[in-house]
């Protein structure tokens, strides 16, 4: 087994054993991937400033997501087709999440259904909607969500018309995977991967399957879902969602001040600042430069009731600490979580949340830091260019 000292680690090993076509969906952008460096590299640029001879003893890292009490300012975000990285993907993620004490995120194009996990898991979890053009069926998926015991639901915002990801279609990206002539070798050279995911619960969207009228086979259901995102959507639904929903309500995928404002309007009780990972709109800002200007553009409006999350390029501790003396309430982990599970399963999401836990634990003291809570811009070395 190879040491894993830091979540680059699990990126290559879950490289070497999730077939290539699923690994490339979780780690590649949109088009030329601008925005997706940028996430990370605008976050290494990002000083910590050292600190001596300063009582560190007893640090805290706890904090309260809406309410949730969680052991860091982490939650897991919602990850397409995570049950093709691993067999029965959602489920170990959500439990991991769970004994580790952060919250889990379930997405609506989850291989798993919410079912599944609910029935798996002791605690409550949070559920992703997109809202389909088919508003009886966001509407179900509403229902369901309740039914299963969902303490929070995560509307996502920026993805009424699907980014091209270069990689996707590189690889030929089919759920389940093509049986092509690539496919099979790859797969071949990857048995504990597909042992994984035959055994799993479910191969295609758990969410979807028989729920969908018209579409009982894998082909139909594709087809589906490719015509189901919607360019029409406007603040006048996420209003219609807040009605049906009427528990805790996350808008994610905000990145423009404007459009901040209008979603603390709207009554969220948390805004993620994000570009999708990169994974949208290539070119964007990246989350943590648009942060700071969506916090001051709620602070001019008056509207500081809602949390401000971000998400994006989160790969280590010093990202969740700069996150958060950025202003950040907290954040959410998609891809460094989802290696941990290719690589490893159960294990390797636990594992992935600990590198990052411990190393945020470390950089505290060395930033003379006890409480998370207490972390502010003056503990940062920030670019000049980005007053």
């Amino acid at each position: 087994m190879p040491v894993v000292a830091e979540i680059e680690d699990l990126r290559r090993l879950a490289q070497k054993r999730v077939a290539k076509a699923i690994f490339g969906y979780v780690d590649s952008g949109s088009y030329s991937q601008v925005t997706l460096r940028a996430n990370k590299s605008d976050l290494d640029a990002i000083g910590l400033r050292q600190r001596v001879a300063v009582n560190v003893d007893q640090r805290n890292t706890r904090t309260s997501l809406i309410g949730h009490e969680a052991r860091m300012p982490v939650a897991l975000a919602p990850v397409g087709l995570t049950g093709l990285n691993h067999g029965d993907g959602e489920i170990l993620a959500a439990q991991a999440a769970e004994e580790f004490g952060v919250p889990f995120t379930l997405t609506t194009m989850s291989i798993c259904s919410i079912e599944d996990v609910a029935a798996a898991t002791k605690k409550p979890f949070w559920f992703q909607l997109y809202v389909m053009r088919d508003r009886a069926f966001a509407a179900d998926l509403i229902r369901r969500a309740k039914a299963a015991g969902c303490s929070a639901l995560v509307l996502t915002l920026d993805l009424q018309i699907l980014g091209q990801r270069h990689a996707d279609l590189h690889n030929g990206l089919t759920v389940p995977p093509k049986p092509t002539l690539s496919n099979i070798l790859d797969m071949a050279m990857k048995p504990r991967w597909c042992a994984s995911v035959l055994m799993g619960k479910r191969k295609t969207f758990g969410n979807l399957d028989g729920h969908v009228k018209g579409a009982e086979g894998l082909s139909t259901l594709m087809a589906w879902v490719g015509q189901q995102f919607d360019p029409t959507l406007s603040w006048a639904d996420v209003e219609w969602v807040r009605q049906q929903w009427g528990g805790k309500l996350i808008l994610k995928g905000v990145l423009d001040p404007e459009d901040a404002v209008q979603a603390a309007r709207c009554g969220a009780d948390a805004i993620v600042v994000s570009n999708h990972g990169g994974r949208q709109l290539d070119g964007a800002m990246s989350s943590i430069r648009a942060l700071p200007l969506v916090l001051e553009a709620l602070d001019k409006a008056g509207e500081t009731k809602a949390e401000v999350w971000m998400d994006g390029g989160i790969r280590c501790g010093q990202d969740v600490l700069r996150a958060c003396a950025m202003g950040a309430r907290g954040v959410m982990l998609g891809r460094s979580y989802v290696y941990g599970l290719g690589a490893m399963g159960k294990p390797g999401v636990a594992l992935a949340l600990e590198l990052i836990r411990k190393e945020l634990d470390v950089s505290m003291a060395l930033s003379g830091i006890r409480d998370l809570r207490e972390a502010n811009r003056s503990h940062l070395v920030i670019p000049k260019d980005w007053a």
